[in-house]
């Protein structure tokens, strides 16, 4: 064929395919996935692979997405991470230590406080332990009537090895330090020797009343860390509320306004330390566009990333499926008699076996998951009959044509007029049938992954299904960890369906006089 005819062709295929709304609908669609596919790493991070293996022990986990704010009576405070090497600070020389202030706001508007506060990513030049420069962390609260003290430490002079993570909520430490100022603020009685008053002795011998006091202590293990210091401790009348009603009440009063938040990095002299890959993170109650699963991970970022999977699985099953049904079924019509006989009778016995639970069968026995490139030569392998009979018939009828006698005539070997003038003729009924197989391998992708049989390293649509199904998600009512991938997969779907039920139009003859 000529470029001529062929540029003549393609203008004229779209000219019709123009004209089908549905078509131009679903390739737009097609482009809008094909481009936020390409573009994951940008659109997202360029580590969401590795935190799909090992979570993010930073983000909260089965946390409902952000907006769900605006429907809730009862707000939760989000995800926050506060980059400190852009973050203005302070430096003061004390002694032979350089201590760097941080003083970071925080506008508190909501009814549930953050779960934690993580310190992590600062890094420093130390290379033993006396060395290591250590932190401090204190929150300022908004002033409340009756409350003494708005100052809360949480911890004092901890070390801080370079790249490490410290957790404020689940250090015993700030447990105690909280409880400790909830008993300078007359919360609680210590029955302290003599009628001394908290206030009078230093916190450091308080916290040794509260550790050896049982029903305190116990309180250590269950005690959400932040909650009494985001809410309030005083009741209208006053009075402070109990212990057991701050730590523990379900529906807080909530102290909302301009917090502070105080970290101080405490570093020796001939140290140096870097704060440009250091943060300060408010692990909140809610996260980003679409929430968290039960390992941290961002739902949206995953749906990026699993699109780029379910695309390069359903174009690579179906591509391949296509041409082995076009090659197998054009072979067999070609050579007819007993070779025909014999192709078909094989079509036939592959084409009667159940392909899913074969995958299932052959997931277990190759240890119970199956890598996507395994995966996509399975599917092939068993997803290419029905094409292949019908570009069996298709050729039958085209290998009757008097072109395809004369070429044989002027002795035209067998590749040449299948190849030349057999199988351009099919190229259009492969073309949809290309669009119409993506979704059933994107389906079938999905499934094996969801019983929990696909490849638990590739972030695909399926193995999001099966985490939200470990999870328990529709019994927790963990919407956002279920509908989403679910709506994609559908989605994926719809697209290719548009776009081959457009291109069987424009191609089959027989549609376009319809």
């Amino acid at each position: 064929m000529r470029w001529v005819d062929l540029k003549d062709t393609l203008s004229g295929f779209w000219g019709e395919y123009r004209r089908q709304k549905a078509g131009m609908f679903g390739l737009v669609l097609l482009l809008v996935l094909v481009t936020a596919a390409i573009l994951a790493p940008v659109i997202t991070s360029p580590d969401v692979p590795k935190i799909w293996k090992i979570g993010n022990p930073y983000a909260p986990s089965d946390a409902p997405p952000t907006w769900t704010n605006m429907f809730s009576k009862y707000k939760k405070a989000p995800y926050l991470e506060v980059n400190l090497g852009s973050f203005d600070h302070s430096v003061e020389q004390v002694g032979a230590y350089s201590v760097y202030k941080f003083v970071i706001p925080y506008d508190y508007k909501y009814h549930y406080p953050p779960k934690d506060i993580v310190i992590a990513g600062i890094n420093s030049s130390a290379t033993v332990p006396t060395q290591v420069p250590q932190v401090s962390l204190y929150i300022v609260r908004p002033h409340e009537p009756g409350v003494a003290n708005d100052t809360v430490k949480l911890v004092s002079d901890v070390m801080l090895a370079s790249g490490s993570v410290l957790q404020i909520s689940s250090l015993k430490d700030a447990k105690v330090s909280v409880l400790v100022w909830l008993a300078e603020n007359g919360v609680f009685d210590l029955n302290l020797p003599g009628g001394i008053s908290p206030s009078q002795i230093p916190p450091e011998l308080l916290a040794s009343y509260i550790l050896n006091n049982q029903t305190l202590f116990g309180y250590l293990s269950t005690m959400d860390t932040l909650w009494p210091l985001f809410n309030k401790i005083i009741t209208p009348q006053g009075t402070p509320y109990s212990l057991e009603e701050i730590l523990f009440r379900e529906r807080p009063e909530p102290l909302q306004g301009d917090y502070k938040v105080v970290l101080t990095v405490r570093v020796p002299k001939g140290i140096t330390v870097d704060f440009t890959n250091g943060r300060l993170i408010f692990v909140g109650r809610t996260y980003g566009f679409m929430g968290t699963d039960q390992f941290g991970r961002d739902i949206w970022a995953d749906l990026i990333w699993g699109l780029r999977v379910s695309l390069y699985i359903g174009f690579a099953v179906s591509i391949t499926s296509v041409l082995l049904g076009v090659l197998y079924g054009v072979t067999s019509a070609y050579f007819g008699g007993w070779v025909d006989e014999g192709m078909q009778r094989f079509n036939e016995f592959l084409a009667s076996i159940p392909i899913f639970p074969i995958l299932v069968l052959l997931g277990m026995y190759f240890g119970g998951h199956i890598t996507i490139n395994l995966l996509i030569a399975l599917l092939a392998g068993f997803g290419w009959m029905g094409t292949a009979k019908v570009a069996r018939s298709m050729a039958l009828q085209i290998k009757e044509q008097t072109y395809i006698e004369a070429a044989r005539a002027l002795g035209a070997s067998t590749g040449r007029v299948v190849f030349k003038h057999i199988v351009p003729q099919l190229l259009p009924y492969a073309f949809a049938s290309i669009a119409l197989s993506v979704p059933g391998a994107i389906l079938s992708e999905a499934g094996l992954s969801f019983l929990g049989l696909g490849d638990p390293t590739a972030i695909t649509w399926g193995q999001m299904l099966n985490a939200a199904q470990q999870n328990n998600a529709t019994l927790n009512g963990y919407w956002w960890q279920v509908i989403p991938p679910g709506l994609a997969i559908a989605l994926v779907g719809f697209v290719f369906v548009l776009i081959g039920v457009s291109l069987d139009t424009v191609l089959n003859p027989r549609l376009k006089r319809a």
